[in-house]
């Protein structure tokens, strides 16, 4: 049995990479999520217009992690 170390290095470092990524967003996520002013608001939570944007970014950010998921269980599970 030969083991392809460059094909297993390469795996490796994507997996590694797409999971910083996706730890990233969510963490982006929570950040913009907070700045909405959902859960417990921060003093110096702004308002208006600036709360709907950091709402919408929230959104996306765990939208991206919702698909990179699916995406990733849909490789794994056969069809």
């Amino acid at each position: 049995m030969d083991i392809d170390w460059g094909t297993l290095a390469g795996v490796f470092g994507v997996s590694l990479g797409i999971t910083v990524v996706v730890v990233v967003m969510f963490s982006l996520g929570l950040a913009a999520w907070a700045r909405a002013g959902h859960g417990e608001p921060a003093p110096d939570t702004p308002s208006g217009r600036h709360q709907k944007v950091a709402a919408v970014t929230a959104v996306l950010c765990f939208a991206a992690c919702l698909t990179v998921t699916a995406y990733g269980i849909d490789l794994i599970v056969p069809g």
